[in-house]
């Protein structure tokens, strides 16, 4: 598992770490970094919330998605979505994000506009809150942006087609999204 430092530390906490220990390898990194993970190259970014919080961008080729993780409005976004195939946005709001969480989450109409903004190839929609009417969620991202717009949901399975700016190359990714919170704690 990659992750900033501290970011873990909560969720570690809850458990005797001697439980955990053989359940993985935890391989901490500083925001900014450029990783090497497999045939994947990350770059990640320093993005807004409560917590420690990296957005990523993961390349495999001409292949690229983009994860903000819990995130408030960044311009790391363009840096990291441009052209990217897949931009999975975090989305805790319909349209109005309440003002004391601003600086630190999203809603699903204004990650619609960053996907419009960034040319991204498919947005898919996550961390929604509970109770949060999924349709009106992928109604107000489609609202600003034209592309495919889905919803992270346990099963998910997505055929994409990823692309870098004007079609460089092609790629199939099938995407599962585990959890409706998407890839928290990736």
């Amino acid at each position: 598992m990659h992750a900033l430092p501290g970011a873990l530390d909560a969720v570690l906490a809850l458990d005797r770490p001697e439980m955990l220990a053989e359940a993985y390898a935890l391989h901490e990194f500083s925001a900014g970094a450029s990783l090497h993970i497999g045939p994947f190259r990350a770059g990640t970014r320093l993005f807004p919330h409560s917590a420690p919080n990296a957005g990523v961008r993961l390349a495999a080729g001409h292949a690229a998605l983009m994860y903000t993780g819990d995130s408030g409005p960044s311009p790391h976004i363009a840096e990291l979505a441009d052209g990217a195939g897949l931009l999975v946005a975090e989305a805790s709001y319909i349209d109005r994000v309440p003002e004391d969480s601003r600086q630190y989450l999203s809603g699903a109409r204004q990650v619609g506009r960053e996907a419009a903004r960034v040319g991204a190839g498919r947005l898919l929609l996550t961390h929604l809150l509970p109770g949060t009417d999924y349709g009106a969620a992928q109604t107000a991202a489609s609202a600003e942006y034209g592309g495919p717009v889905d919803v992270a949901t346990p099963g998910l399975v997505l055929d994409l087609d990823l692309r870098v700016g004007a079609r460089l190359g092609q790629a199939v990714l099938a995407w599962r999204a585990l959890m409706a919170g998407g890839l928290q704690g990736w």
